[in-house]
């Protein structure tokens, strides 16, 4: 009798373009013989079309189980649903599923079709679907890439459903099948918080692979001859270190460009006025997004890579990012905050990555003058954070960790 493969569906109900872990492991999962699906979701026509353009190279199935784009009524009725659940949670206090984003339902509903060995959750509105199935005893799984429950600063947490998503979190991880996070200190902490077994750790790291296809391009910066300080992220605004870094820019006794990469908040001008001063803001270089194929080059234009999280936000203090990962691929210096996450991979690639004290600019330009003022140090450092890459920081070093995980949770034959 030959056996069929097994069948592994990845649950985000999300765009793919704006999910390298999820690409990732569904491309490792594939790559090992799995036939994998990624259940996701089209709203943004641009997008969509990414989407599309990456669907070409890829060895696993995405299924979009809703496409608003070209049907203003069902984007308009989904965007209503969800700031209605908004408007219940603040005035009556009630949490919805409906707060956990606008694929929740078709999410849940195409998951519940497909029969599937394992499900793996890996957004908000996944671990609503990842729990029904749960209840009809199919074989679940979770990725937490982010401690959702635990995230995003105080007064954002305010609007956001953190009982339920905390429910679903707890449900998940002491009764699923499979786990896995992206550092050892998240790891302990949800087994802590849920009296669960540790998730499997994985890294986000990127294939050491990806380096082949670094352009050599200088796009970015302005003056070779000044080092350049480069900094990114889905959004540009406040929670994410920056405060740190516009501190740190007057009290630096050298020159240095800076390079920031991602989508303005709203009120972006203004908050950047207020916080960096009139002599330090034309150093500052604002750049939008750029396909994902093209990131790591960007990123190796510059020197140093800065990575400022913040420890108050409990996840952001707990995970090791795809960000500092990614300096380490592209060959830069990493001056970073010392949350929880970043100490454990400093502790890995100690001449690579300097440590400053979250919250003290001060520490933060004394960290970044060492590296500017002496050439060969930031040589060094660059040299090292190659070498912690290609030893333990990229995909090719973490994907056995997702594979045994896996393997342990899937049924022996089916």
């Amino acid at each position: 009798m030959i056996r069929r493969p097994l069948h592994v569906a990845i649950l985000t109900g999300n765009h793919l373009c704006h999910n390298p872990r999820v690409v990732k492991e569904a491309a490792a999962l594939a790559n090992a013989g799995f036939e994998t699906v990624v259940l996701g979701a089209w709203f943004d026509q641009n997008l969509k079309q990414r989407d599309q353009e990456l669907m070409r190279s890829l060895p696993f199935s995405f299924v979009p189980v809703v496409d608003t784009t070209d049907d203003r009524w069902a984007h308009a009725c989904t965007r209503l649903r969800g700031k209605i659940a908004a408007l219940v949670h603040r005035f009556a206090r009630v949490e919805s599923r409906w707060q956990l984003g606008y694929a929740c339902a078709a999410l849940r509903r195409a998951a519940l079709r497909r029969r599937a060995d394992l499900y793996i959750a890996h957004s908000e509105a996944a671990l609503v679907a990842a729990a029904d199935l749960l209840r009809r005893g199919r074989c679940v799984g979770v990725d937490l890439e982010d401690w959702f429950s635990r995230d995003l600063l105080a007064e954002a947490r305010r609007s956001r459903a953190v009982g339920l998503l905390d429910a679903l979190e707890r449900r998940l991880l002491t009764e699923g099948r499979h786990a896995t996070c992206p550092s050892h200190a998240m790891s302990e902490a949800l087994a802590t918080a849920f009296g669960c077994a540790r998730p499997a750790v994985v890294y986000n790291a990127f294939p050491w692979a990806d380096r082949k296809m670094i352009d050599g391009l200088v796009k970015d910066r302005r003056d070779r001859r000044v080092p350049s300080i480069h900094w990114f992220s889905q959004t540009l605004g406040p929670g994410r270190g920056l405060e740190d870094l516009f501190s740190a820019l007057p009290l630096l006794r050298n020159d240095a460009e800076i390079h920031l990469r991602g989508n303005p908040a709203a009120a972006f001008e203004s908050w950047l006025r207020a916080r960096a001063p009139e002599s330090v803001r034309e150093r500052i270089v604002v750049h939008g997004l750029v396909p994902n194929a093209e990131l790591l080059s960007r990123i190796a234009e510059h020197d140093i890579g800065f990575a400022g999280e913040t420890p108050s936000i409990r996840s952001r203090d707990l995970t090791a990012t795809n960000k500092i990962l990614q300096y380490l691929l592209a060959g830069l210096a990493v001056v970073a905050s010392d949350t929880v996450g970043q100490r454990e991979v400093a502790g890995q690639a100690s001449d690579a990555v300097s440590l400053y004290p979250s919250g003290d600019p001060a520490a933060l330009a004394h960290r970044l003058d060492l590296l500017l003022e002496q050439p060969d140090r930031l040589r060094r450092a660059k040299a090292a954070a190659l070498r912690a890459a290609e030893r333990t920081f990229c995909w090719e070093r973490q994907e056995s960790a997702l594979l045994d995980a896996v393997a342990r949770a899937l049924p022996s034959s089916t």
